[in-house]
């Protein structure tokens, strides 16, 4: 596997060998508790624990060497698509990425500032919501939102997981009693994640690649399903044109592993249009 084959973007655009990542976050695969302990800072400071050893803590030089074996999946993960792509295709989905957030943030401004007024009138607390996500390489960052969910409504989930309508780590409810009378229009046509077009330009987040999971969806994550954490995350991807929410956890991860092995700068142009008329038929938004 030579170096132009495992390739992946980083959050400030330009393109690095996945054996010239983070050594916190590239490194051999082992027991739990050794993969616990040489996790990046943002563990160390308590953040979270991989619950096994994250499918990204592969160490491409034993690979190579033969020392540490995977299995065909895994191979074909790192030695395609957008793991595979050259620099000047990483500078070019960056630049797409920069220049695409800047004029939506400009030209959304006016729908941007009436959604913060209407969240603020509606019901008590702040229009923005800063929450923490787990993004590429199992590093957190902060997305924003507008506040769809009354002040405090992630500390009540647990009052509500028994009726949780999705399956495996993550919660999804159709009728969420802790959601607002206006975070369920803008949750529909998925206003509430514009925002994030700040995240995208900050390097948190492309325009297109999986969603990032949750904190504590996270630490339930198995081998396989860490493979979605290899690349940036994204505003959209496969499972937000194909109904959203109303999408297994199994076949939401396969899809976010198809994109990342069968990426192309055309896919990602084809994805953002087709997002449009997802977002607007509101199927799976919940």
């Amino acid at each position: 596997m030579g170096a132009d084959t495992t390739r992946q973007a980083t959050a400030d655009g330009h393109g690095a060998g996945v054996e010239d990542a983070d050594a916190d976050w590239v490194r051999a695969g082992g027991p739990a508790g050794e993969a616990a302990a040489a996790m990046p800072d943002t563990a160390a400071a308590g953040n979270f624990e991989a619950p096994e050893p994250a499918f990204a803590d592969i160490d491409l030089a034993a690979i190579e060497r033969g020392d540490l074996a995977i299995d065909e999946a895994e191979l074909h993960v790192l030695s395609t698509g957008l793991l595979a792509a050259k620099r000047w295709q990483l500078r070019t989905k960056r630049c797409l990425d920069i220049t695409c957030a800047a004029l939506a943030l400009a030209l959304l401004s006016p729908l941007l500032l009436l959604t913060a007024l209407l969240v603020a009138v509606d019901s008590h607390g702040p229009a923005l919501y800063r929450q923490e996500r787990v993004g590429r390489g199992g590093r957190r960052f902060k997305m924003l939102k507008f506040r769809s969910m009354y002040v405090g409504a992630h500390d009540e989930r647990h009052h509500i997981e028994s009726v949780n309508e999705a399956s495996g780590p993550v919660f999804k409810m159709r009728d969420d009693p802790r959601v607002t009378r206006v975070g369920r229009v803008i949750r529909k046509l998925s206003i509430d994640e514009l925002p994030q077009f700040w995240n995208v330009l900050r390097g948190d987040m492309s325009l297109v690649g999986p969603r990032p999971p949750l904190p504590e969806e996270f630490v339930e994550y198995g081998r396989a399903h860490n493979r979605r954490l290899l690349v940036t995350p994204g505003l959209t991807c496969i499972w937000q044109v194909s109904g959203r929410s109303d999408i297994d956890f199994e076949d939401w991860v396969a899809m976010d592993v198809e994109y990342i092995t069968t990426w192309t700068l055309r896919r990602d142009l084809v994805l953002i249009a087709r997002t449009v008329p997802a977002v607007l038929s509101g199927k799976g938004a919940y």
